[in-house]
């Protein structure tokens, strides 16, 4: 969680990154942003930065020779150690940002580079470097006053309640490459990967949420691949594995993978395939998933909305099944020609 109420902005500097696409320059302030005496646009700044980051998956640094080898790291340091080096180190970063725009879907766009004190991440008070870019403008309705009357107009300009980009780097846990934020609400297919992944070089960071998002991830993705009807798993009895398995992530607050297999996988073959799967799994993503954690309920609650609990049936019906597999039956009508469902329940509400 972030606490940002009492956060000041000790440093802000803004330039304007070209899209490399169309063949365009990053142009540079001079200098940083006095802010001084501003205070009403410090709040609205705050809020503009902060606001986004709800969610609990945090990032740390990573680069194939250590973290300690990557640049934003490094820049982010250097700003750690010696604030004057600011303004320097923010065409740096720009620079680096615009060189990484590879993708031509990137846009052009304005680029914030701030200095925060008096953070609070987990409970924890800290400064923080924050990057970020604006790339979309919207257009405002301006109501002005000329001659007695009132007239109408528009302006382009940043809508403060949407952030297209940016991440915040706490400082604390540097041996570990750092704690940080990142989203990108822009650009969601193959070009997505150029903000985490090519411009900052970030990995998830290995903590309980981590682990319960992976977890709930190949539970998913077991359902998908392995039981289903492509091996004769009825889709009420996927659906139900889905539901039991979103149902002990919810009502439990450790998970140990042995009581996870008896209340909610239950058959011995069942298991083994599981366990096949999961091996499967980690060698394809190149991550290792922990058979105990604490489960973290930001995590489940991130994930409860992909968990589809839904029977389609031609484009005809939608079933809601949330429970109760053994009220829910399945035949054959051979004077229609059509399959059916048959439906147990005590009371219609």
């Amino acid at each position: 969680m972030i606490e940002f109420s009492q956060t000041n902005i000790d440093k802000i500097v803004i330039h304007h990154i070209g899209c490399k696409a169309e063949g365009e320059s990053n142009r540079y302030s001079n200098n940083t942003v006095n802010l001084h005496s501003e205070e009403d646009i410090v709040e609205i700044l705050k809020q503009y930065f902060f606001k986004p980051f709800k969610t609990e998956a945090y990032f740390n640094f990573d680069h194939e020779e250590g973290f300690e080898n990557n640049l934003i790291y490094q820049l982010a340091k250097k700003i750690f150690d010696n604030p004057n080096e600011f303004y320097d180190t923010s065409l740096n970063i720009a620079g680096h940002l615009q060189e990484q725009s590879n993708h031509p879907k990137i846009r052009g766009g304005e680029f914030y580079m701030v200095l925060f004190d008096n953070v609070v991440v987990d409970g924890e008070v800290c400064n923080a470097l924050g990057i970020f870019k604006s790339e979309n403008k919207d257009t405002f309705l301006k109501v002005y006053l000329k001659d007695q009357n009132f007239e109408l107009g528009s302006q382009q300009g940043i809508n403060i309640k949407k952030l297209d980009k940016g991440c915040i780097i706490f400082n604390t846990e540097e041996s570990l490459g750092y704690k940080i934020c990142s989203i990108d609400n822009i650009n969601k297919g193959t070009e997505a990967h150029f903000w985490q992944r090519d411009f900052l070089g970030l990995k998830p960071r290995e903590d309980n949420y981590y682990f319960t998002n992976n977890y709930l991830q190949m539970c998913k993705g077991f359902v998908n691949d392995v039981f289903n009807e492509d091996n004769d798993v009825p889709k009420p009895d996927q659906i139900d594995f889905m539901n039991r398995s979103m149902d002990f992530f919810s009502k439990n607050n450790e998970f140990s993978e042995n009581q996870f297999e008896k209340d909610v996988i239950r058959q011995p073959e069942i298991a083994e395939a599981f366990q096949d799967y999961k091996n499967v799994y980690e060698t394809e993503n190149n991550r290792a998933i922990n058979d105990s954690f604490d489960i973290s309920k930001d995590a489940v609650k991130g994930e409860k909305k992909n968990f589809k609990s839904i029977l389609k049936l031609d484009k005809n019906f939608h079933v809601y099944v949330h429970g109760k597999r053994q009220y829910l039956e399945k035949g054959f009508d051979s004077e229609r020609g059509l399959n059916y469902y048959k439906l147990f329940f005590e009371v219609e509400h």
